[in-house]
């Protein structure tokens, strides 16, 4: 297994409507997170890989987003993004596995099937929103199981893995043997540790570190309050 049990990956991702959207500033924002002590980062299409894998030297969590228009999945969603993560050389592969529509409905079996095939020794971590996905995924061979997508499915909207005190996190620690990592709503130190203290491999972080602007937003939002 990659050597970040028990501690935190930091996701350094900005879209392109954001206003840190640049893979320069994402290679300076790795670099911030490993001065912070992370063990890891996630990070999104080929141009940040690169520019982190050039400014740190973490393992890196790699996927690409990339929108087609006959499919729900934007997360790694064909074969064409897994050629392109393998020759970028990260540790793992993200790669959405819920139950959404996938380009030229092609189902996660299969394409896992071939994905495999032709990559057997690469990682692949599977971004699920449930527990039957979870449960999927570990039988189809993913070698890690993320939260990452709770509550971003049609079917599991408003849903947050720290409710009822990480319930969600419980459940699939409990029935996994592959290792699960906490992703999604994690905002703080205190909710971090509590994911790991149920038993995660380890705990992505992401906009409570990398997007200011939500970050600005919380604070202002409580500031207003009356």
């Amino acid at each position: 297994m990659i050597a970040f049990k028990g501690k935190l990956i930091v996701s350094c991702q900005a879209l392109p409507d954001e206003p840190l959207h640049s893979s320069f500033i994402m290679g300076r924002m790795a670099l911030a997170a490993f001065q912070g002590g992370a063990a890891g980062i996630r990070a999104n299409s080929i141009e940040d890989i690169n520019a982190i894998k050039g400014t740190v030297n973490l393992p890196i969590i790699g996927l690409i987003k990339r929108d087609y228009p006959d499919a729900q999945v934007y997360i790694t969603p064909t074969i064409r993004e897994i050629d392109e993560l393998v020759a970028a050389s990260v540790a793992i592969i993200a790669t959405d596995a819920t139950r959404s529509t996938r380009p030229e409905q092609q189902l996660l079996k299969d394409f896992f099937n071939e994905v495999k095939i032709k990559y057997p020794d690469q990682k692949f971590m599977a971004d699920c929103s449930t527990i039957e996905e979870a449960l999927e995924a570990e039988l189809l061979g993913f070698d890690y199981v993320s939260t990452t997508l709770l509550g971003y499915t049609p079917y599991t909207q408003g849903k947050r893995i720290e409710d009822n005190d990480f319930e969600f996190v419980k459940r699939l620690v409990a029935q996994l043997k592959i290792p699960v990592i906490a992703e999604g709503n994690i905002d703080t130190p205190e909710k971090a540790r509590r994911a790991l203290e149920l038993g995660c491999y380890s705990v992505v972080v992401g906009a409570a570190i990398t997007r200011p602007q939500l970050i600005t937003q919380r604070f202002v939002s409580e500031i207003m309050k009356k």
